[in-house]
């Protein structure tokens, strides 16, 4: 008989968790595993709120496991270290992303995609190597395989730099992958929520033109007085976008609902590239002549793998990029959840786990 999640490791654990597609979370008892001889264990201090804990609490994309704790942006203090640990030590700051395990013998392990490993396991709500199921970071305690624990560095503050391990790596890979992150290129971000202020930053650090493309006009002066783009377009203003037509390098496409791509294909010049990292739950129609005029390219990017999510780490803290935050109690987390549905939030949420996250216990 399967053990309760209490018993099924030798270090006990608290967190908040979803028990149904209610989604609504709250205080859980559970275990951590006992330090591997890989394995980094750290005390929780923040963890970000993703939209995609919003998907996986309510079982939106049909692959939640429950109890499922949520939270892909952990960071925290090293608390203790296995015999074979090299990279960390008791102290450090460190922190843990959206993976925790991958095959690491596959084509893209062996190139640092862990991230797209058919064999990559997710920080919660997937099954671990020995059969029990990870739970996230809405949690005071985690233990991870040093492969895939992040070093913050001291200057990056942690709440505000928690974020990064999801949105950051979700934008600088491709602005890195698809070379459009070099200087006096022009590059449109479209949305300006969790995702798409952390690109204009990464961009912008990089030496970018940064054009934020919103449906929101009340947005134009945030985008450009506080996160320093160089302009604005409202993409239901037909006049204005048929001004900017064919300016753009490349476009991050940040929006995760249904949208039109026409509009945007049209702002690429030439050998353009159109790069969604948003996923709409539909199929989007992807208008085909328009690719053909002007060689222009429709691709994908999802997260980082481990080197180049530490390269951005690293990058962000040299560039002072840090999202910008509501640090939250976590008895606040199922308000916070009904409000980033409503996309009621500058820009990410944030949880206080170190000195909200009290055990009843």
């Amino acid at each position: 008989m399967a053990k309760s999640p209490e018993l099924e490791h030798p270090n006990k654990a608290f967190g908040w968790a979803a028990r149904d597609t209610s989604g609504l979370l709250s205080p859980f008892n559970f275990s951590r595993r006992a330090t591997g001889e890989k394995d980094v264990t750290f005390k929780v201090l923040f963890c970000g709120i993703c939209h995609s804990d919003l998907h996986m609490v309510k079982n939106e994309w049909g692959s939640s496991i429950y109890p499922l704790i949520p939270g892909h942006e952990i960071v925290g203090v090293v608390m203790e270290v296995g015999s074979k640990v090299q990279k960390f030590k008791v102290g450090d700051k460190v922190g843990v992303g959206c993976m925790v395990g991958a095959c690491h013998s596959c084509d893209n392990c062996v190139n640092h995609l862990e991230n797209y490993c058919p064999k990559m396991i997710l920080t919660y709500g997937a099954k671990y190597y020995d059969g029990t199921i990870t739970y996230g970071g809405y949690s005071d305690t985690m233990v991870s395989d040093e492969h895939f624990v992040v070093r913050i560095p001291d200057n990056l503050p942690l709440d505000a730099g928690a974020p990064l391990l999801c949105a950051g790596i979700t934008v600088y890979s491709p602005l890195r992958f698809y070379r459009l992150d070099k200087p006096g290129m022009h590059v449109g971000v479209v949305g300006l929520g969790g995702l798409g202020h952390v690109a204009v930053k990464f961009a912008k650090a990089m030496g970018v033109k940064v054009t934020v493309i919103s449906t929101s006009p009340n947005k134009k002066k945030e985008a450009l007085e506080h996160l320093g783009a160089d302009s604005f377009l409202v993409s239901k203003d037909q006049d204005q976008m048929q001004a900017a037509q064919g300016t753009m390098d490349g476009i991050i496409d940040t929006v995760s609902a249904q949208h039109p791509l026409l509009p945007l294909i049209g702002l690429l010049k030439t050998q353009g590239k159109l790069i969604m990292v948003g996923a709409p739950e539909k199929p989007l129609e992807l208008p085909v002549f328009p690719l053909l005029m002007g060689r222009k390219l429709v691709g994908g990017s999802c997260i980082g793998g481990m080197k180049e999510t530490q390269e951005m780490i690293d990058f962000a803290a040299k560039h002072n990029i840090t999202a910008d935050i509501e640090v939250i109690p976590i008895d606040y987390v199922n308000i916070a959840m009904e409000r980033l549905l409503k996309a009621d939030v500058r820009y990410r949420f944030v949880i206080d786990i170190g000195n909200t996250l009290k055990s009843s216990n």
